[in-house]
């Protein structure tokens, strides 16, 4: 019930996946990423299995050699579509017989384009090219594209309900991990999250080398961004009322 292009920058070596589905919080069952690659696990998910996949990518098995493994011991493979692309590139997926059509994938270097319950081959596609129409940009802006162009060749025929960003750079942690768990239209939302965080990218990097970093409202203020935030909830206390502070 998803579609997801999982993908790898040439140029910096990050990695990372974007999702959407007509499920709820697909970012919690279906997305693993890490130094050493990204992995879609999807239609019945099974995120036991997600964290395995990942796990034998880390342990240097190519993305085919990890898919034969995890199939052959998971007695429900036939439910599962996986994709993997790992920190050299390589990439591999699989599409259960017991999918739900249409369904299946596209896979080249760098990337696997993929889903399932889809309105026809044409979202696969339109994935692909989405994510290589502009290679000079940012990874992140890539997956995102790729979804948008999911969605726009028909995506789903029962809509989406939620939608996920994940990458990796070259560090430890995540580099951006972004999620729009119930929404009527979870890719527009997504976008809107992410363009409103996407200067703050390089901020968190450095913010987890050094705490010489000013506030992330500061940072967006010297570089010329204008942003909103939460407004400040009253709490009402004896008849009078009071606002938390505003450090």
């Amino acid at each position: 019930m998803t579609f997801t292009i999982v993908g790898r920058c040439k140029r910096t070596g990050q990695r990372g996946l974007a999702m959407a589905t007509s499920s709820p919080a697909v970012g919690n069952r279906c997305a693993f990423v890490s130094h050493a690659g990204a992995v879609g696990y999807q239609s019945i998910a099974e995120p036991r299995l997600g964290a395995l996949t990942l796990k034998l990518i880390e342990q240097g098995y190519h993305p085919t050699g990890a898919i034969k493994l995890v199939t052959e011991t998971d007695p429900w493979f036939g439910k599962r579509q996986i994709g993997i692309v790992d920190s050299d590139g390589r990439s591999d997926a699989f599409t259960g017989d017991n999918n739900i059509p249409w369904c299946g994938h596209i896979i080249g270097e760098n990337f696997v384009a993929m889903g399932n319950v889809l309105a026809g081959p044409q979202v696969v596609e339109a994935i692909a090219e989405g994510f290589h129409e502009k290679e000079d940009d940012i990874l992140e802006e890539r997956l995102i594209r790729a979804i948008e162009a999911g969605r726009d060749a028909g995506g789903q025929p029962e809509g989406q309900t939620s939608s996920s960003i994940l990458t990796f750079g070259h560090q430890s942690q995540s580099r951006c991990d972004l999620r729009v768990d119930v929404s009527e239209e979870p890719v527009k939302e997504l976008r809107r999250i992410f363009d409103w965080f996407k200067p703050l990218l390089p901020y968190f990097e450095e913010r987890m080398t050094t705490s010489t970093v000013p506030r992330f409202k500061d940072f967006f203020k010297d570089n010329g961004h204008v942003r909103e935030y939460g407004k400040p909830v009253p709490v009402t206390r004896g008849g009078s009322t009071k606002f938390p502070y505003k450090g």
